[in-house]
């Protein structure tokens, strides 16, 4: 079955940023430099940029992400959020409140018109972050 997951473009952050989002939900962190492959980079000193990333989560969520090496243009993330919802309040407060330590938060984590409860932030690697609890059903 074909899978849907984020992937993460980083100038040269990834594996601090991966390593952080580990902290945040858990589970297993794969890393994978350029340098472990020959010839994926021109400038040896971009050897240990990491090429791929892969957190798996325990509740199932899959996060890669990736730096941009010297040949390659960079573009910081814009347009899109990662968004992170459930029914489960104490796990996504805990993921919200780990993911604003060092952000900027744009909208706080509070009970929107709709019900349940809904923020928006901006971590400290300028990745763009919805969590929302779902609102009760009747």
């Amino acid at each position: 079955m074909p899978s849907l997951n984020p992937y993460l473009s980083f100038k040269s952050q990834a594996r601090e940023a991966m390593t952080f989002y580990q902290s945040v939900f858990g589970g297993d962190l794969d890393i994978s430099t350029f340098g472990q492959y020959e010839g994926m980079v021109q400038d040896p000193s971009e050897n240990d940029l990491v090429m791929h990333a892969q957190l798996t989560s325990p509740d199932g969520f899959v996060l890669m992400g990736a730096d941009t090496p010297t040949g390659i243009e960079y573009r910081e993330p814009a347009g899109i959020s990662v968004s992170v919802s459930g029914d489960d309040e104490a796990s996504l407060e805990a993921y919200w409140d780990k993911l604003a330590d060092g952000g900027t938060i744009v909208m706080p984590f509070d009970t929107p018109p709709w019900g349940g409860r809904f923020g928006m932030l901006t971590d400290r690697f300028g990745i763009d972050w919805m969590v929302a609890v779902n609102a009760p059903t009747q």
